[in-house]
């Protein structure tokens, strides 16, 4: 067994700086999604799709293993392309259906691509894997790589993390996909709206690993870019919001304080939030209509039996 390659494109500190300085300064104040994925934040979120109000991991891995065979078809020969890896654990079912040329998986916690990369690598050993620390939402193309030369390119993107972006954004980011795999489909994963309720539960589950998840993003500006946030001094809410169709997860602050970042203070006033991220949702007519924005074909889409969710299978239109 060949050990898993990591190319390390984490973006630097003072990138970091400038995004957060640029969030403060927007209303409500809001920090990109990523931030959340440290170690300690990614190992949280492998324990919130463990809770049971948390549906949307289960059941898209079932979803997968039902129609494993069928999508393989769909999606031919290549090399797989996880966008957001993560734990790296629904990209299971296809490696073992399609049989891919190689696995190339980008995250942005380098410790946990490693740990996923290596654990998956063990249960597949016949196919060759890379693993691509970075931001994916700003990456324009993938670094050269033998495992990459020559070789058609299946995009996968699960766990409706799509959701994390605006509209704009999304649209942004599958223009930047389409890019990336160079002319090969994309599987999309895409949650549905439920009621407030069902959803408000998802994300501020009982345990309150939700609500740690979020907080954990305190910990790490105050280790990272130097500031000194108390994080028991905000509390942790999840709202759907349904004109917008998406869940707000936000830090919201206990009272008037003052958080210094690096050189710089910023004002908290009592009862603002800090939005950690959002989750949009999306039913699978305002799924074409997205991919059609961002110049891609929509060509099939497979759903659960509740039809809860929905995996789509994307071509680039013609230009």
């Amino acid at each position: 067994m060949t050990p898993t390659t990591l190319i390390d494109l984490h973006p630097p500190a003072a990138d970091m700086q400038r995004l957060v300085q640029d969030g403060l300064r927007c209303r409500p104040r809001q920090l990109p999604a990523w931030f959340l994925y440290d170690a300690e934040g990614s190992r949280l979120f492998d324990q919130i799709c463990e809770q049971p109000e948390y549906r949307l991991t289960r059941t898209e891995i079932a979803l997968l293993e039902h129609q494993s065979a069928a999508i393989a078809d769909a999606l031919g020969d290549g090399v797989i392309v996880e966008f957001g890896a993560g734990s790296a654990r629904k990209v299971g079912p296809l490696l073992e259906a399609l049989q891919p040329a190689a696995y190339v998986a980008l995250d942005i916690s380098a410790d946990h691509l490693r740990q996923a990369t290596t654990a998956l690598q063990q249960q597949h050993q016949q196919v060759p894997m890379l693993g691509i620390c970075c931001d994916h939402s700003q990456l324009d193309h993938l670094p050269h790589h033998p495992l990459l030369e020559g070789k058609r390119r299946l995009g996968f993107f699960p766990g409706s993390s799509l959701g994390n972006f605006s509209r704009s954004e999304a649209i942004e980011l599958l223009c930047r996909f389409r890019q990336i795999l160079a002319g090969g489909p994309l599987l999309l994963g895409l949650d549905h709206p439920k009621p407030a309720a069902v959803l408000e539960a998802a994300y501020d589950d009982a345990a309150g690993v939700s609500a740690a998840f979020a907080r954990n993003l305190l910990h790490r500006l105050n280790r990272d870019l130097d500031a000194d946030f108390q994080p028991e001094q905000f509390h942790y809410r999840a709202r759907w919001q349904e004109p917008q169709q998406q869940v707000e997860m936000a830090l919201i602050s206990k009272g008037h304080q003052t958080v210094t970042i690096g050189q710089q203070q910023w004002r908290f006033n009592d009862g603002e939030p800090l939005v950690t991220e959002y989750s949009l949702k999306y039913r699978p007519a305002m799924a074409q209509e997205l991919a059609a924005a961002a110049g891609w074909r929509w060509m099939q889409r497979w759903h659960d039996t509740g039809d809860t969710l929905s995996l789509h299978l994307l071509e680039p239109a013609a230009d």
